[in-house]
């Protein structure tokens, strides 16, 4: 998945807590105000090739009218160099002109230190200025981590690991991210979601993660659990695939073979195999998060192994995860 995305469902997720902090000077009036993402639907049919689909243009609605409704554009540029203030601009000039309105706030995250990113953009003559535009800069390469490590803001503790902080306090930055999903996030499903998000952007190596466990146990222990969540979920969701594309191969092999009982016959083995093929992926799925979550990101060579073995040997595989020190303590 690409920085863009990521950091898309990060603010659909949660726009409140994301304008609070990628757009601060401008989000104090926010406040209950009701955020909902534009239809890009109808920003592409209106904006045609100038329309962007990783932007996230949100609307901010007060229900009492006490204000007119104000919308915000978030861009994220993970390379400053991709960065154009004129296209940001025409976007926003476009914007403005589709909803009949001049409450347009341009906001950009810079995934790294926002060095020689333009930030003013000015069409002038001799006499005078005719178009005097800038927007709001988040640049997460330039945020202290001491400044934010214990921030009540879920977007802000999530991204700890793309500040600023010296080398060796990486795997407390981690913990740190770690302990904010739990604490500010409630829902199991978002935190295994940003569990991912902030294992991207710290990308701890194997000895970091050894560090991690010895001097972070509760931390630790609560990646296990969500390991079993998952472990869980993924069971489950093998398992309906399986079901569900053995009950189809069945009904088709039934209604090729013409009768009753070969059409019974058909559906009760596709469900057999369905269930068992359920089985081998959820059991597939879930070695591979484990093995992630513990050692980072996998070769493509173990990926295949994973992907080739067999239920039982993948059970097996599992059952070493949580006392291996090394990848190949698992696999051998």
């Amino acid at each position: 998945m690409s920085h863009d995305q990521n950091f898309k469902n990060l603010i659909l997720d949660h726009p409140h807590q994301a304008l609070a902090f990628f757009a601060a000077a401008e989000a104090d009036a926010v406040g209950t105000a009701h955020i909902t993402p534009m239809r890009q639907e109808q920003l592409q049919e209106r904006l045609g090739e100038r329309f962007r689909e990783l932007d996230v243009p949100l609307l901010v609605e007060w229900p009492d009218g006490r204000r007119e409704a104000l919308a915000f554009v978030l861009e994220e540029e993970s390379d400053t160099r991709r960065f154009s203030i004129h296209r940001l601009a025409r976007y926003c000039l476009d914007l403005a002109e589709l909803m009949e309105t001049d409450r347009v706030v341009p906001v950009v995250i810079f995934l790294r230190r926002a060095r020689n990113a333009p930030q003013r953009l000015r069409l002038s003559g001799d006499q005078d200025t005719y178009l005097d535009f800038h927007y709001l800069s988040c640049a997460l390469g330039d945020l202290s981590y001491e400044q934010h490590c214990d921030s009540n803001n879920l977007v802000a503790r999530l991204n700890l690991p793309n500040m600023q902080y010296p080398a060796q306090r990486k795997v407390e930055v981690y913990a740190q991210a770690v302990r904010g999903l739990t604490e500010l996030e409630p829902d199991p499903e978002k935190q295994l979601k940003y569990l991912d998000f902030i294992d991207i952007y710290a990308a701890l190596d194997d000895n970091e993660r050894a560090e991690y466990q010895r001097n972070y146990p509760d931390e630790a222990k609560t990646m296990s659990r969500f390991a079993e969540r998952f472990h869980e979920k993924g069971l489950q969701q093998g398992m309906q695939q399986g079901i569900q594309q053995g009950m189809q191969q069945g009904i088709q092999q039934g209604m090729q073979q013409g009768i009753q009982q070969g059409m019974q016959q058909g559906i009760q083995q596709g469900v057999q195999q369905g269930i068992h093929q359920g089985m081998h992926q959820g059991e597939a799925l879930v070695l591979e998060r484990l093995l992630r979550l513990k050692f980072g990101t996998l070769p493509d060579a173990v990926q295949r192994r994973i992907e080739q073995a067999s239920e039982q040997t993948l059970l097996e595989w599992s059952e070493r995860v949580l006392t291996a020190s090394r990848l190949d303590e698992v696999l051998h």
